[in-house]
């Protein structure tokens, strides 16, 4: 390399320290960073920087970065596969021993070497080392490179690379634990709800009043049927149903707020009568892709129980959106009674044994009304309230709106 080895480092460590560690992403530092060791003469041809990630599904994410892809992101979901993967890899040793690995990768294979230097030497390359990013708390990073220069990295290359990494482990950290705080108020409160508590929303009382369409959904005969199943049974057909139905409300742009027992608590934000519109058919979407996704679960899960259903309630209205509770313990919801009445509508079409069931509010929005079943008493609404349901064939939604939204749910609306 054309820049000797300390200065290049006292050069890199300067930025990390000054300028790399108030980039938004980490992905714009590894960009740089990659920029800045090859102008000096660092012959790197792969890098990447692997980190271990706090989430339900994933076990890890990596920035990687080669000459033809330059910057890629990745994600590792946990896996039998990926598990065996990771422990006959160098990877593994740096986590356990916070020590530097380096392979040089010769013409000819060895007895005992790791995966990944077989598919390297393949590629052409000459060199690897993964170097430890240690974190002050959890498992370390790591920072691999590899190289196809004929005679692998030098000496200078090694020890700039090992300065660099202490600076590069500050900023992966605190890139990693903000990450770690997203990821924990998403999982738990949902997205929108974590962002606002990330920015401080933290008071009792904090909040504010927004329009929505509420969503109640609960299990048909759940209770009996978590009689005659194991616990890991039950958690199993619970993940099932609760995996169907928050994974529809995601992909339609709404939000999972609460898991009460057997039911799911949803909301679909509206601002105009436009986008009320577009928030009701969202909501009918996600009730048709839940009853498929639960459809789906009692053939896989449970092929020999009967089989489950789901009751949905939908109402529209102004809730209160933010933080209630005890002085130290909140929860992140919302409340009043357009919440109220959505729950008592799901209660309700369990009674007149109905897929769902919507009120008079949500039937205006999508400007239909031909699903119409009479009024009944909710608990405590003082007078009776309409109800509707899915038109059949044969009934008329007059409007457009009515028969995009109930298209969408998969009823028949005939003009």
């Amino acid at each position: 390399m054309s820049m000797h080895g300390a200065v290049l480092s006292a050069d890199i460590v300067s930025w990390l320290y000054e300028r790399a560690r108030f980039y938004p992403a980490l992905s714009q530092v590894v960009h740089e960073l990659v920029d800045r060791l090859r102008s000096a003469g660092m012959d790197i041809d792969r890098l990447m920087v692997s980190i271990p990630v706090l989430h339900p599904s994933l076990r890890a994410k990596s920035i990687n970065w080669t000459p033809a892809t330059g910057i890629e992101l990745r994600s590792y979901r946990g896996s039998p596969d990926l598990e065996r993967q990771y422990l006959a890899s160098p990877l593994k040793v740096v986590h356990d021993t916070e020590q530097a690995v380096r392979v040089r990768i010769g013409s000819a294979p060895r007895a005992g070497e790791f995966d990944i230097i077989k598919d390297l030497r393949a590629g052409g390359f000459t060199d690897y080392i993964a170097l430890p990013l240690v974190f002050t708390e959890a498992t370390p990073g790591t920072l691999s490179v590899a190289t196809r220069a004929v005679d692998g990295f030098v000496h200078a290359d090694i020890a700039a690379l090992e300065t660099i990494s202490q600076p590069l482990s500050m900023i992966c950290e605190t890139h990693t634990l903000k990450e770690k705080a997203e990821t924990v108020l998403n999982t738990y409160v949902g997205a929108r709800a974590g962002a606002k508590v990330l920015s401080g929303d933290i008071k009792r009382g904090d909040g504010e009043t927004i329009s929505a369409v509420v969503g109640f959904a609960d299990l048909r005969g759940f209770t009996q049927l978590s009689n005659h199943l194991p616990s890991h049974g039950i958690i199993e057909l619970l993940n099932a149903y609760f995996g169907a139905m928050s994974e529809a409300v995601e992909r339609n742009q709404g939000e999972v707020l609460k898991f009460i027992g057997d039911e799911v608590l949803a909301v679909f934000p509206y601002s105009t009568p436009e986008e009320a519109q577009s928030a009701a058919r969202r909501a009918l979407l996600t009730a048709r892709e839940t009853m498929e996704g639960i459809k789906q679960a009692n053939q896989e899960t449970c092929p020999t129980l009967p089989a489950l259903r789901i009751g949905m309630g939908l109402h529209a209205g102004d809730v209160f959106y933010g933080n209630v509770g005890g002085e130290t313990r909140l929860d992140f919801t919302v409340v009043g009674p357009t919440v109220n009445k959505a729950s008592r509508i799901a209660g309700l079409s369990k009674d007149l044994n109905r897929d769902i069931l919507t009120s008079e509010e949500f039937a205006d929005i999508v400007d239909c009304h031909a699903g119409a079943l009479g009024s009944y008493y909710l608990k405590g609404f003082d007078e009776p309230q309409p109800v509707y349901t899915a038109p059949g064939r044969g009934h008329e939604c007059h409007s457009e709106a009515g028969r995009l939204a109930w298209d969408a749910f998969g009823a028949h609306c005939d003009q």
